[in-house]
This record gives structure tokens, C-alpha cells and sequence, in this order.
């Protein structure tokens, strides 16, 4: 079992919150205005959960999300951001970083230069770097960041080892002292979190995982790692509940254009999603939701339209029998737990 009473149910305050990976200038340069006017409308709509990273635009996405929230009480909303990558004063071209799978995502970012470090001395800093970014004096949940494979290919074992004695460790202390309310992984593969599970020491809160629990990729997921997640006590917040917007109207799979065996897929589910008059935003976020072992989803977004958007389709009803369509269909695993209307 974890070593803490917190869990990320009770300190959330909401089954939706707001992953600002998009304001980090992911795929395109958004302008500053629009940036902030999505994250006031997030707040507007009642979101009190923000998640962001160093990673994203190499510091932007913490800078404009941190814009935006001084002007709120600190005590009313619930802050995380993430550890693994430093945010350095030289100067690089973005468009030319080594990220493993995820080459150019951030190339509209800032030009900072960032190196992966998921050592103790790093952790700290990086934790001390974001909250001048963020310009708050407390984050309340910290992920370490994309210690996987799809960053770091056949070294990810090596990586993740540095981040189990340096990174995973000092993150406890901090939470044991009081200093963050939880902590965990933030990554894209379901492997880094089962070996975690296996660990004596040091115990997560939770995990952030992305893309690999949602209505066109859950199998994994639902076989291992949610169950054993469920058992230990440790939470699940769904990231990229709609597949990088493939399932929101959008043409990225993976961060990356959707293949057309993707796109297929996602025709078929949108088909059924007509003959029963259901949002296909409605269906992916609330599939995220409904396993026990999920607290949270976080959709990102980077206009202010999309945020009502996402509410609404938290509220939207989803009827039983769409379910058994997909089911029948085999577009759903049989043993997913689905919401009930």
C-alpha cells in the first residue's frame, strides 16, 4: 500500500480538470490572449484542476497557466505540474530536440534548451524552477515525467532506475514533510506504472496516464494495470481522453497525423454514436471515467469553446444500449466498465 492517507479522490475537487499540454504551443503558436481566455474559461466552468509541465514549450505552458491563476486564491484550486526535465537559460532550436516518438510536438515552443535529468538534485530544482514559472509558492501533486519508452526506446530501464532513486524518493520526503499533498508518474505506457506497483519503495499516490485509457485504446490498461492500481490505492487521472482529438473532431493520434486503421476505427465508433444521438466527446470522456480505479480525466485544449465543450459532454446522457452496440461490435473490451445512464 501507498505511505500516505491521501488520496487524489479527496483532494481533487472534480472528475474534470484541465491539462494546458496545448499551451505549451503543442502542433501550432497560440497567441497569448488565447491562451489566457481558455484557462479563464476553464475556471469559469467550474475547473479547479490544473496539470501542467516544464516540458511543455519548455516552460510556456507554466508561465501563461501561472498568469492566470495568480489572480485567484491560491486554496481554490488544485495545482500539478511535473519533474524530469530542466528548463535551462541557453538557447536551442526547439524544432531539433530528441524526443524519442514525439519528435517536433513543441517545435512553436520557447527556444530554452532542455535536458532530462530525473536525479534528486534536479527534482528539486525543477520542483523550485516550476513555481517561479507558475508563480505560486505550492504545487500540490508532482508526476514525474515520460520516464517510458516512447522517449527513451530500449534505454527507458536506465532512465527509470535514476528516477526510482532520485527523483521517486525525494518527491515521498516532500510529501511526508508536507511540502506537495501527493506525487506520481506521468506517462504514456502502461509498463513504468506495473513495475512501479511491484515496488517496496517508494510509494506513488497516484498516476497520470496518457492515451492509454481511452475508447480506442484500453485494453492494456484494463487487463493489469487498472485492477492492481485499484487494489494498492492508487488513483488513475485519465490524460488525452480523446486520443490526441482523434475522438474530439481532430486528426492526431499519438501527437502524431492518425493512421488510417485509426481513422477507421474511430468512423465506426462515431457511426454507432449517430444512431444512438450521442456526443463522440461525451462517450470517450465518460468511458475514461467509469472505471473504479479512475479519478479524473484532463482534457487539454487550447480555445475557449472546447472547455464548454468538454462540460457538457461530462453531463451529457449516454444511453446503455450505445454501450452494447460497441460491445457487439467489438469496439469496446467486453469487460470495460461503462457508465450507467
Amino acid at each position: 500500500m501507498k505511505g500516505s492517507s491521501v488520496t487524489l479522490a479527496s483532494l481533487l475537487p472534480g472528475s474534470l480538470g484541465f491539462g494546458t499540454a496545448p499551451l505549451g504551443n503543442m502542433f501550432r503558436a497560440i497567441p497569448d490572449e488565447e491562451a489566457a481566455a481558455t484557462v479563464e474559461a476553464a475556471w469559469d466552468r467550474g475547473i479547479r484542476y490544473f496539470d501542467t509541465a516544464p516540458f511543455y514549450g519548455a516552460g510556456l505552458s507554466e508561465i501563461r497557466l501561472g498568469e492566470v491563476l495568480a489572480q485567484h486564491p491560491r486554496d481554490a484550486f488544485v495545482l500539478s505540474t511535473k519533474v524530469g526535465r530542466l528548463v535551462l537559460d541557453e538557447i536551442e532550436d526547439p524544432a531539433a530536440r530528441d524526443l524519442g516518438e514525439k519528435g517536433g510536438l513543441f517545435e512553436h515552443g520557447r527556444p530554452n534548451r532542455m535536458v532530462n535529468d530525473y536525479s534528486a538534485d534536479a527534482t528539486l530544482r525543477s520542483v523550485e524552477d516550476s513555481l517561479k514559472r507558475l508563480r505560486t509558492d505550492r504545487l500540490d501533486i508532482v508526476w514525474v515525467h515520460d520516464v517510458a519508452q516512447d522517449f527513451y526506446g530500449d534505454e527507458w530501464l536506465a532512465a527509470y532506475e535514476t528516477a526510482r532513486t532520485g527523483a521517486f524518493r525525494v518527491l515521498q520526503r516532500l510529501r511526508e514533510e508536507g511540502v506537495i499533498k501527493a506525487w506520481g508518474l506521468g506517462v504514456n505506457r502502461v509498463e513504468p506504472l506495473e513495475l512501479t506497483l511491484d515496488l517496496d519503495e517508494p510509494k506513488p499516490d497516484a498516476f497520470l496516464l496518457a492515451g492509454r485509457y481511452t475508447l480506442l485504446d484500453h485494453d492494456r490498461a484494463l487487463e493489469r494495470l487498472l485492477p492492481a492500481a485499484a487494489a494498492q490505492g492508487v488513483d488513475i487521472v485519465v490524460g488525452g481522453p480523446y486520443s490526441s482529438g482523434i475522438l474530439a473532431g481532430g486528426t492526431h493520434f499519438e501527437y502524431r497525423k492518425a493512421p488510417a486503421a485509426v481513422v477507421d476505427r474511430v468512423e465506426r465508433i462515431k457511426a454507432v454514436a449517430a444512431r444512438h444521438g450521442v456526443g463522440i466527446k461525451a462517450a470517450a470522456l465518460q468511458f475514461s471515467l467509469a472505471h473504479p480505479a479512475t479519478v479524473a480525466a484532463i482534457p487539454g485544449a487550447t480555445k475557449p469553446g472546447r472547455i464548454a465543450e468538454d462540460v457538457a459532454a461530462l453531463g451529457e446522457t449516454v444511453p446503455g444500449a450505445f454501450w452494447d452496440d460497441l460491445r457487439a461490435e467489438g469496439l469496446v473490451a467486453r469487460n470495460a466498465p461503462v457508465p450507467t445512464a
